[in-house]
């Protein structure tokens, strides 16, 4: 049964809540724990997220009841709402968007007057609509349902959507005789004729892998079924002993970690000395359909293998991304239950939830049998399709990557502007059934953080035991995995911990490559069990957290040693070029 919600968890939630241009100040609050978390999107990716838009008629009728109840307070905020649109119609009112609230960001918005009371307008309403949710005072879970759906709804209603009333739109048909209705026109029609139904972020060819994207030189030295393993050719005359392996997501393709040269990950550590392995999963269909943790385990166990083949060395360092690292720390926690925890002389762990206690809203926003139905669906089709995922991580922020999208794409006629982590995130990827019920069943029991209570290759979970140095970052704006869910990681590892908090959110927080003049992360000499005590005692540091880390890994990776003149050893030759062929698996 909900608890009620308490004034903290309220307060918690506002700043993620409100919706952009509410109030002047909303746009710069960073997320909070509140957010949609991996185990949400992983069920709305199979019951499709219009499914979240529409909260229960249980939770309509109890709102109503509430504010039935406080026909105070219902008067009350009718009557602001009555003497604000007051104020915008004789042109007196304050009411002003968010400072960087991009969809008014025209001057027209401000310098012509019926605009400018449209925008105002718009943005009174949804205020109002947003403290009548918290007046009527409703459990957590009923509070979460009508958040969501009055997210949705106001970003779709805003005036900046509309074709007559946005001035960029206007112009461009001055601007191109019309032309731009029929392109937009075009544009929608072809992005409604397939999966992800959502407007384009990327053209399909702006870029090509191998050619402008994941072009670090390497080779694939080992492959299986389910992943192959690439070997990148060292940069520096000489190299740490130990070598890292990076374990990518399992949702999206492995190369935001290998994205254009100067941005990416890969590049930056090698040229720190390191010896850098990378697993790439392959794109799994309806063959793959009992793939699940422990098959994925599995491959990590399998890679490290092949690394120490070729490396000679018996300890490797591991790197993991996302949903990748969930599965690295179960094969950790396997690892320390077999008594072979030394093969491994440290761990991190990127932008990674282990503990989903107040990671997302999956208590609030599902319940038994829409998770089951998922699960079923998926389970029917051997596999959740990526372009599902896609749709629900473009609705996850409608304004940035639907509304954004739909004036530039559809209204102005214009293409999207070229981005290559956007390219990435359009070149999406299945997930097998039973990995996508066993992600579920884990956030759903929070079960990493009970021993016992998952398992992964026969033995059971226990992430205490793993004692390895860690290192864990965390976006400060990421509402996919909240920074404070990411540090909890710490807690429940028994090892020394670093934990960074970077800038940005969950992608952007990651590629996040030396000399962007922007760019901070803070960082603590400790890791206490409150999250806000460590963030008092954190300082910012200018700057990419890429350096940081691979100095932290340096200390860990031996001593140097002449960097290998060829790729591969003790009989796993190269078998292709980096990228590999997985990569390309459609």
């Amino acid at each position: 049964m909900a608890q009620p919600a308490t004034d903290q968890d309220r307060d918690a939630r506002k700043p993620r809540a409100v919706p952009d241009g509410a109030t002047a100040d909303v746009a710069e609050e960073p997320a909070t724990e509140a957010a949609t978390g991996l185990d949400m999107v992983l069920v709305d990716a199979a019951a499709g997220p219009l499914r979240r838009l529409i909260p229960p008629a249980g939770t309509v009728l109890r709102f109503g009841a509430a504010l039935a109840r406080r026909p105070d307070a219902l008067a009350r905020r009718g009557g602001e709402l009555a003497r604000e649109l007051g104020k915008v119609v004789i042109g007196r009112s304050e009411v002003a968007p968010g400072k960087k609230d991009k969809r008014f960001a025209d001057p027209a918005w401000s310098g012509n007057p019926l605009l400018r009371r449209t925008m105002q307008a718009h943005l009174a309403t949804a205020r109002v609509a947003w403290e009548l949710i918290e007046d009527a005072g409703l459990d957590w879970q009923d509070d979460e349902r009508l958040r969501f759906t009055a997210t949705n709804l106001v970003d779709a209603l805003a005036p900046s959507n509309v074709p007559l009333l946005n001035p960029l739109a206007l112009k461009a048909v001055i601007d191109t005789g019309g032309k731009n209705a029929v392109e937009g026109v075009r544009r929608l029609v072809h992005d409604l004729a397939s999966p992800p139904r959502v407007p384009s972020m990327v053209e399909p060819d702006a870029f090509t892998v191998g050619e402008d994207l994941a072009v670090t030189p390497g080779a694939v030295v080992f492959r299986t079924d389910v992943f192959e393993l690439i070997q990148y050719r060292p940069t520096t005359e000489t190299v740490r002993s130990v070598p890292l392996v990076v374990v990518p997501p399992t949702i999206n393709k492995y190369y935001i970690t290998d994205l254009a040269p100067g941005r990416s990950i890969v590049e930056h550590y090698l040229s720190g000395g390191q010896q850098v392995f990378m697993i790439v999963w392959r794109n799994p269909d309806e063959r793959h359909a009992d793939w699940g943790l422990d098959t994925y385990g599995q491959a990590v166990l399998d890679a490290l293998d092949a690394v120490e083949r070729i490396t000679g060395q018996e300890q490797a360092s591991v790197q993991a991304f996302c949903s990748g690292g969930i599965i690295t720390a179960m094969v950790l926690a396997h690892l320390a239950a077999t008594g072979r925890q030394e093969r491994i002389r440290s761990a991190s762990f990127a932008v990674t939830v282990l503990d989903w206690e107040r990671a997302g809203t999956m208590s609030a926003l599902m319940d038994p049998e829409a998770v089951r139905a998922a699960i079923e669906r998926s389970r029917k089709k051997g596999y959740l399709d990526g372009a599902q995922l896609a749709e629900v991580f473009a609705w996850l922020r409608p304004n940035d990557l639907i509304w954004n999208y739909w004036v530039n794409n559809y209204l102005q006629g214009k293409p999207p502007p070229n981005f290559d982590i956007l390219f990435w995130n359009a070149d999406t990827t299945r997930m097998s059934a039973a990995l996508h019920r066993d992600f579920i069943e884990v956030a759903l029991g929070n079960a990493l953080t009970e021993p016992g209570r998952a398992t992964m290759l026969g033995t059971p979970v226990d992430l205490s035991a793993v004692t390895v140095d860690s290192y864990v970052t965390a976006g400060v704006a990421d509402h996919l995995c909240p920074w404070q869910a990411c540090y909890r990681t710490t807690q429940l590892l028994g090892g020394e911990s670093r934990f960074v908090l970077s800038t940005s959110g969950h992608i952007a927080s990651l590629v996040n490559p030396p000399g962007n003049p922007r760019s901070t992360f803070q960082v603590a000499a400790s890791t206490p069990p409150d999250p806000q005590e460590w963030l008092g005692s954190a300082e910012t540091v200018k700057g990419s957290w890429w350096p940081d880390y691979v100095a932290w890994l340096g200390e860990r990776s031996g001593e140097e040693i002449p960097a290998p003149e060829h790729l591969g050893g003790d009989g796993l030759e190269p078998l292709a070029d980096a990228p590999g062929t997985y990569v390309f698996d459609k």
